[in-house]
């Protein structure tokens, strides 16, 4: 079964999607059916093009380096991200943009052209559903559109598909965990003797923090992934506002060495939790004895710990960020995307014998206000 992929922004996350895609197309063929073109970029700063027929992804990576993917030889250029979107040939839209917290644009214009359109959307972006993420949900459902959004909490690590797809049936009453890989590695070398100063310029150095840390080290990165899933798998209803954030600033080393003395550690956690039919949310820095699961978390690892009625606590633990990890998020979501719509296609029925197929004369014809891929909200449990 073959996908026509849109990808709205070609950045680090976008790019390391193409590189899997690219990597891993004769795997996804033979293993699970598989196949796809991408047929469009758009991007504001490296440039947009587009060709039905499909493009090279190697190709589209080397204009990607120096700006330049306008200049792309066989494609159309010039569209901008609406009309890529709604004009191209593409089944599945990619939106990979940058998140902003407080408008969820331009992330969330674009998922909701890409709904209006009968497309399908994998994305990372927290933005959308922090603003506004039951009514996307609710929109996608109404239209038979699939919209998926694992790498907006652990990045490639499955926090989304194990809360609202394997662990259906169970009864939430708690979420906590390291939800900021940044603020986690500062912490960490903390603990090894860097000053929160040191061990903020190292995280800088690496790459794992950007010039202006606030979004990380203020707590606003960790608070928006708690309204996820406050809001998209303990059905809360949490806004930025309502949580009580408070980053990992004012810690010294001090700090770190009496929590050390007692036999604890200092993580940054966010804690999620349902008491008497009501949902309240944090992100704060807490003390957390050495047999918490959490507290063995080092550097930019994340985790989660889930408590349900039936199973206990369960701990996911791995990576909350990367090019790849990130990438490999939309990967999943794009085949758990193509696994839906393979289960719909070979349930439809098969005319008999004689019978004219549809498209065929002599077939009636589809009512004009039936939405595309009609039927497929039974799998609504499958983001």
């Amino acid at each position: 079964m073959e996908h026509r992929i849109a990808f709205i922004g070609f950045g680090t996350v976008g790019q390391g999607l193409a590189e899997i895609l690219h990597k891993k197309r004769d795997y996804l063929k033979e293993k699970y059916d598989f196949d796809f073109r991408v047929v469009a970029v758009s991007d504001p700063i490296k440039g947009s093009t587009c060709n039905p027929d499909g493009l090279d992804i190697p190709k589209l990576l080397e204009l990607a380096k120096s700006n330049r993917i306008g200049e792309y030889p066989e494609g159309e250029s010039g569209w901008n991200s609406l009309q890529t979107i709604e004009a191209s040939t593409a089944d599945i839209i990619v939106e990979a943009t940058p998140t902003n917290l407080n408008t969820g644009e331009p992330g969330l214009t674009h998922i909701r052209a890409a709904i209006a359109a009968g497309k399908h959307i994998a994305t990372t972006n927290k933005g959308p559903f922090v603003v506004a993420g039951k009514d996307l949900i609710a929109s996608a459902k109404e239209r038979g559109v699939i919209l998926r959004y694992e790498g907006t909490v652990l990045s490639g690590t499955p926090s989304l598909s194990l809360t609202l797809e394997a662990l259906q049936g169970v009864q939430i009453s708690c979420i906590r965990g390291i939800v900021n890989g940044t603020t986690n590695f500062i912490l960490t070398l903390m603990e090894q003797g860097k000053s929160y100063d040191e061990a903020l310029k190292e995280a800088q150095r690496l790459g794992y923090a950007e010039a202006n840390p606030t979004a990380d080290v203020e707590g606003w990165d960790a608070a928006a992934k708690a309204i996820i899933l406050a809001n998209l798998v303990m059905d809360g209803d949490i806004h930025l506002r309502d949580i009580e954030r408070e980053g990992i600033t004012h810690l010294t080393l001090d700090d770190i060495a009496k929590a050390k003395s007692e036999g604890k550690r200092w993580k940054l956690i966010a804690h999620i939790e349902k008491k008497r039919g009501k949902i309240k949310a944090r992100v704060k820095p807490e003390k957390l004895p050495l047999d918490d699961p959490l507290a063995q978390i080092m550097g930019v690892t994340n985790a989660l710990t889930i408590s349900t009625d039936d199973l206990g606590d369960i701990t996911i633990i791995g990576p909350g960020a990367g090019r790849r990890e990130t990438g490999f998020a939309l990967l999943a979501d794009i085949l758990a995307i193509h696994r839906v719509l393979a289960i719909s296609k070979a349930s439809e029925p098969t005319p008999a014998e004689g019978e004219p197929s549809e498209g065929e004369e002599g077939s009636p014809e589809e009512p004009a206000d039936e939405t595309p891929e009609e039927g497929l909200n039974e799998y609504e449990d499958i983001l």
